[in-house]
């Protein structure tokens, strides 16, 4: 793990150039599910729309810190923020802008999520060679693609896999169902681990299980 300024362990970036794959929602849920185990969490939102933000707005009581910082320079002023965190939380824009190289420079590791499209296929692409272009002078940043969204029993959501082979970057083995909870849950500043038994639940615990077990 690169450390960071003081004590900070690993910088989680969810990045995509296409908009609506969830990564506000998945940004949301794996800061909430490291602070649920102890982690001191802070959630940048760097998407110039902040919807973290605005998801934050709603709570009562903060789960996690969460501050707005769509800038392209986040990548030279993340050490000035990230001391007093164990875990950051980036909550990517949805385009590849000079903001989109910025956020990547600064993680540890980048999830791209996607659906099962294959118009999600193919946008994934330019996050991918973004990624690629960096490791040339960061071979350590990681790079793993997320299926999200996916509609269970359907030919499409069993294909997925093979199709994003051609990518040539490590996918999750395991996928975030489209479950209506993460909507519901949103409107009102709460999350699906609220939600004890839910499948939805058990999906981001695995989730977050396996991001940590590659770092």
């Amino acid at each position: 793990m690169r450390m960071h300024r003081n004590t900070t362990d690993m910088i989680y970036a969810y990045l995509n150039q296409k908009g609506g794959v969830g990564k506000t929602t998945l940004s949301i849920h794996t800061a909430a599910e490291l602070a649920k185990r102890g982690r001191r969490v802070l959630l940048i939102d760097a998407d110039p729309q902040g919807s973290s933000l605005t998801w934050s707005n709603c709570r009562e009581k903060a789960l996690f810190t969460v501050v707005g910082m769509p800038k392209a320079t986040l990548h030279k002023e993340i050490d000035l923020m990230v001391g007093d965190y164990d875990d950051v939380v980036i909550d990517g824009p949805p385009r590849v802008t000079e903001l989109a190289r910025s956020i990547i420079l600064a993680a540890d590791i980048v999830i791209i999520p996607i659906q099962p499209s294959p118009m999600d296929v193919w946008a994934a692409a330019d996050t991918v060679d973004l990624v690629k272009e960096a490791q040339i002078y960061k071979p350590e940043l990681r790079c793993v693609l997320a299926i999200n969204r996916k509609i269970a029993n359907t030919a499409i959501g069993r294909d997925v896999r093979t199709a994003l082979a051609e990518l040539e970057v490590p996918v999750l083995k395991h996928d975030i169902g489209q479950r209506v909870t993460f909507a519901e849950t949103a409107a009102n500043g709460s999350t699906v681990l609220d939600q004890r038994r839910s499948k939805a639940r058990k999906e981001i615990e695995k989730h977050v299980n396996e991001l940590r077990r590659i770092l």
